[in-house]
């Protein structure tokens, strides 16, 4: 089963409030050293957790709906190149209702995706840095089904991925003027920032299992 497809079965079949979240999709077993490692920064590791059921499973989603939550994560997840945390993330936004927006949203990552960052730093030694790329809008025939709102909200969401340096006040106006409250806006933020850790602790964790891995086969055989 490829990763993709093992995302979307995880999500069908995952109750999130007994199975930590990062364990779950990258598949780190119960009794695996991959666990024992994670034990060793229990804190850590239930702040994670926290974070994702604050903005996943909140008492009240306030401002920002449940589907926007799960359009916004399977797109920062896509745009990442992360199979599996995409389709987790698309099944979420599928069961909360938003299975229209789910196809489009897989659309629309296809079109988004790009290498980076680019962006410009004030003129000075980081200079040198400097790169320009590609600046992501949504489809015009996707917007009618996104909506002004989603649709403003996944363009503010790749120019927090990619363009890190080129963001300004401008850009959250724009978020204002598409219906994002304040709070909102800090929400979505959240989501980037969680998402972008949270990938990057999954690709970690695999790439150690498989060295882990490795190593065991390797003693296996010298054994």
């Amino acid at each position: 089963m490829d990763a993709a497809r093992q995302g979307a079965e995880r999500s069908r079949n995952m109750g999130t409030e007994s199975k930590d979240i990062i364990d779950f999709l990258a598949g780190i077993e119960t009794g695996s050293s991959l666990e024992a490692i994670r034990s060793r920064r229990l804190q850590a590791r239930e702040n994670a957790q926290r974070s994702y059921a604050a903005l996943f499973e909140p008492a009240d989603f306030g401002d920002v709906a449940a589907v926007e939550r799960h359009a916004v994560a399977a797109f920062v997840a896509g745009v990442h190149g992360e199979p599996s945390t995409t389709s987790f993330y698309t099944a979420g936004l599928a069961k909360t209702g938003g299975a229209a927006i789910a196809d489009i949203v897989k659309v629309e990552i296809e079109r988004a995706r790009t290498e980076g960052p680019y962006g410009a730093f004030p003129a000075g030694l980081l200079s040198v840095e400097d790169k320009d790329g590609p600046t992501y809008r949504v489809a015009d025939e996707s917007r009618p089904i996104l909506d002004g709102r989603l649709a403003t909200a996944l363009e503010h969401v790749h120019l927090l991925v990619f363009h890190p340096r080129d963001a300004s006040p401008s850009d959250l106006h724009a978020l204002l003027d598409a219906g994002w409250s304040c709070n909102a806006i800090v929400t979505l933020s959240q989501l980037v920032a969680f998402l972008s850790f949270q990938i990057r602790t999954i690709a970690g964790l695999r790439t150690l299992g498989a060295s882990i891995g490795r190593r065991a086969s390797v003693s296996a055989k010298a054994s």
